[in-house]
């Protein structure tokens, strides 16, 4: 009879008891309640962080905003400084002009730095460093002008000195003026001619050639006119011009302009006719006589003609001739 080797019950490993489908279950909705709480917690630790990060932009926004307020408060500032120097009265000169271009263009440009809407550190910085800047160039501004300033303060007291001593000098000059034109006037008086012997004739003119005194109008063809001028050792010696007017009898002044008579002015500022402008060459401190002819295109009238001589103005001397009718009838 054949055997079989079968092991026995004894030396069988034990079976392990199968679990419970209620218990899968249960780890399962654990797990899932686990994940869940895990993602709870990670979407409320990220809006804690968002939170945070929104935060440290709007403190970072804040701040931005507060500086550039800052800046252009000092902007402000600095501009009203610079507006007020610009108003003083001190002349500028080309230094100056070349300061204002220069705080202009400065002053433009960081007016643009903070109108940016969304300004960087780097250009708020920039910013900051110009208005640093600027205000140092405002300080030499001023310190030019107030230079400006004293340098026109010292010009204005040399310049009230110059015009005290012009005015000192004119006052001077005027008096001194006035000496001179007393003495000059003295001397032009002085040096006045002076005319004395006056001989007028009447002068007929005959065919031949020769000529005959005469007292007869109507037979007078020229006035021959010599008078003498006396010593003057005022005057001095050189050309001198004498003015001679002649008045007829009606008492009508004899000037014919095509024989050289005109007017001239005397002293007393009256404009009066000369019949004839005799030039002489005087010698100073010597008498000399002074004879010309005046002839006519009319007939000599009856009656007296009155002869003056004048120089520098003033009348030097005068004389008459008197002439009457002619034979039975005149």
């Amino acid at each position: 009879m054949a055997f079989e080797n079968f092991p026995s019950a004894e030396s069988r490993p034990p079976v392990a008891p199968q679990p419970k489908r209620s218990d899968w279950r249960t780890f399962l909705t654990i797990a899932l309640v686990i994940a869940l709480l895990g993602t709870w917690g990670y979407i409320i630790w990220d809006k804690s962080k968002t939170k945070e990060t929104l935060v440290q932009k709007d403190t970072q926004y804040a701040a931005v905003i507060t500086e550039k307020d800052t800046l252009q408060s000092l902007l402000d500032e600095a501009t009203m400084r610079y507006d007020l120097l610009k108003t003083t009265n001190a002349k500028k000169d080309s230094t100056i002009t070349q300061k204002d271009r220069d705080i202009a263009e400065k002053r433009s440009r960081i007016q643009a730095l903070l109108s940016k809407a969304n300004a960087t550190k780097a250009e708020l910085a920039e910013a900051k460093r110009l208005i640093a800047s600027l205000n140092n160039d405002i300080t030499g501004y001023k310190e030019q002008i107030e230079s400006l300033k004293g340098q026109n303060q010292q010009l204005a007291q040399e310049k009230q000195a110059v015009t005290e001593e012009k005015i000192k000098v004119e006052k001077n000059l005027d008096s001194a003026k006035t000496v001179i034109k007393a003495k000059e006037d003295l001397i032009d008086v002085g040096s006045t001619l002076h005319a004395s012997n006056f001989n007028i004739t009447g002068v007929q003119e005959k065919k031949s050639g020769k000529e005959k005194e005469t007292t007869t109008a109507k037979k007078v063809d020229k006035l021959r006119i010599t008078f003498d001028l006396d010593e003057n050792r005022i005057a001095s010696s050189g050309a001198k011009e004498l003015y001679v007017s002649i008045t007829a009898p009606d008492g009508s002044p004899v000037a014919v302009e095509a024989l050289g008579s005109g007017k001239f002015t005397t002293r007393e500022g009256e404009d009066k006719f000369f019949t004839h402008k005799v030039e002489i060459n005087y010698t100073q401190g010597q008498k000399q006589t002074v004879s010309f002819d005046w002839k006519q295109n009319a007939n000599f009238a009856t009656g007296s003609y009155k002869i003056e001589v004048f120089h520098n103005g003033f009348k030097i001397g005068e004389g008459t001739k008197t002439f009457k009718k002619g034979g039975l009838f005149g």
